[in-house]
């Protein structure tokens, strides 16, 4: 792609900001939606597909790691190719990972499902990697957060929408019933029955994959500038000089392992609450609400980092109350005990102490992006590159938490969550501003 393409964000209309920030919301939705759906995927396949613990957050393995495995290629595509373009190869494998849900769902394979699930992802990591760098830079420093808290909040509001359209769509009142009658019937009824609630899944996906491939083509011949991610300010290029890796940059790498540890957190905190429901007897069809209830408490977590980022407190000082309350409510969840009844369920009061997690990851990732990336001018987008890499955390998190539920109990595994959110602090006080590495 031709240098002389590209534009410096200081040379942006007002016009071309606002669209700028108007599509790249729209990617954080469809970022949401296509995440947030394996809450209620995850408790679906486990009956489905007659699945363990550990099994069914598979599901969540096979998406994410293909963050791992594409982020550095992404980076290389979208220099190669520009933002548009690239983010138009990236829903052309959104639409070919839902598309490979059909054949899945007529042969009831979970390894096909992973397959799919796993191709969604490497569209999402390229989309990843383009929007998260581009909406960082696009607009005043000290405001980034803020952004990201806007980007944040459609893409919450999209978790939210995802399960329970998707519950909609293939669950019935009656399913409950069918549930609980599994273990009764006979080999030829039970798989009778599992085969027809999979098939459900079909249509929705049908539908996603080709709304992928309209927007696809509606973003690569939008008005989204080609912006220029690696531009550096003389004071940047001077100190940069002679960097030749992105592992020269502490604060970045950091922050990359702050990324997955947050991530890996977050999903914990919300594809697990529906099993963790059911182990209190509630059921599916009433706990599919609870990745919303957590995902709506995001939500409010980002129009408070809005209100008061960065007038009333600093994003960094922000970013240092939140991990710490994640710490405190991960303990609060394994330690708290008592029934309650709130908004019509009745359940341990530790499932609360998991949706409130919603407000403390909700400015965690807004935080951690603007310090990480401070500063790497050309280094940018292989530097965006490592952070999404960094996702992979939802893939290996939900993997451990499952472990220790399958041998210890859903409530005792939530004990992974604490030093993840003790090390989140760590970045937020110190390790931000490691600019070099001691011997």
């Amino acid at each position: 792609m031709s240098a002389t393409t590209l534009k410096t964000v200081g040379s942006l209309t007002k016009k071309e900001t606002n669209i700028s920030i108007g599509i790249i919301a729209l990617l954080f939705f469809i970022f949401g939606f296509l995440s947030w759906i394996n809450a209620i995927l995850i408790p679906y396949f486990k009956i489905a597909c007659e699945l363990t613990h550990f099994q069914s957050y598979l599901v969540a393995f096979a998406f994410y790691i293909a963050y791992f495995v594409m982020s550095v290629p992404s980076s290389y595509l979208l220099k190669a190719v520009g933002f548009k373009k690239g983010m138009m190869v990236g829903f052309l494998a959104l639409a070919v990972g839902a598309f490979i849900f059909i054949p899945a769902a007529m042969t009831r394979t979970y390894e096909l499902f992973l397959m799919g699930l796993f191709t969604i992802g490497v569209g999402l990591a390229i989309l990843q990697t383009a929007a998260n760098p581009y909406i960082t830079i696009l607009g005043p420093k000290e405001r980034a957060a803020q952004r990201i808290s806007i980007m944040g909040i459609c893409n919450k509001f999209a978790g939210i929408l995802a399960p329970l359209l998707f519950a909609a769509a293939v669950l019935r009142p009656t399913d409950q019933a069918m549930f609980d009658s599994l273990a009764e019937m006979t080999d030829t009824d039970r798989s009778a029955a599992l085969d027809e609630l999979i098939r459900r899944v079909i249509v929705p996906y049908a539908v996603v994959g080709c709304a992928m491939l309209l927007i696809g083509l509606g973003v690569r011949y939008s008005p989204l500038p080609e912006i220029n991610t690696d531009e550096e300010s003389e004071e940047v290029a001077e100190t940069n000089n002679g960097k030749t890796s992105i592992f020269q940059f502490p604060h970045l790498v950091l922050g990359a392992v702050a990324i997955f540890i947050h991530v890996g957190a977050q999903v914990i905190s919300i594809d697990t609450i529906i099993n963790y429901a059911g182990s209190m007897g509630i059921s599916l069809v009433e706990a599919k609400v609870f990745p919303s209830y957590t995902l709506a408490m995001a939500i409010i977590g980002y129009f408070l980092g809005i209100a008061v980022t960065p007038r009333y407190i600093s994003q960094t000082t922000l970013l240092r109350i939140v991990t710490v309350l994640g710490a405190v409510l991960s303990l609060l969840i394994v330690y708290a005990k008592g029934e309650v009844t709130f908004l019509g369920h009745t359940a341990d009061i530790s499932i609360w102490f998991i949706t409130l997690l919603g407000i403390s990851n909700s400015l965690t990732w807004a935080g951690i992006w603007p310090l990480a990336l401070d500063g790497l001018g050309r280094f940018t987008k292989v530097g965006a590159s490592l952070m999404i890499m960094g996702l992979c955390g939802n893939a290996i998190l939900p993997m451990i938490y499952g472990y220790f539920a399958d041998g210890y109990g859903l409530r005792e595994a939530y004990w992974v969550l604490f030093p993840c959110y003790l090390y989140l602090v760590y970045y937020a006080v110190y390790g931000h501003k490691i600019r070099k590495w001691s011997l």
